[in-house]
């Protein structure tokens, strides 16, 4: 059975976060499927140490992702 769950593995890949302070610096990374609980995590496209304790470059961010609520009635579904 758990075998049958790991095909469908492929269907939420894991998703980077980085965690910001007031001043915008990263603080923590976290690489999961489900965005993290809690305040400041922001999805970015790749983990790289070198940011950490330092301004996380806007070009890091990821664009927001439409929720699924959104996209079903563009879909008319």
């Amino acid at each position: 059975m758990n075998r049958s769950w790991s095909l469908f593995s492929f269907l939420q890949p894991h998703r980077c976060y980085a965690r910001l302070d007031s001043m915008g610096r990263c603080q923590a990374f976290k690489q999961c499927k489900q965005p993290p609980v809690g305040d400041n995590w922001v999805e970015i496209e790749e983990i790289r140490l070198n940011w950490l304790h330092q301004v996380l470059p806007a070009s890091a961010r990821m664009p927001a992702r439409a929720t699924r609520s959104a996209v079903l009635p563009a879909l008319g579904l």
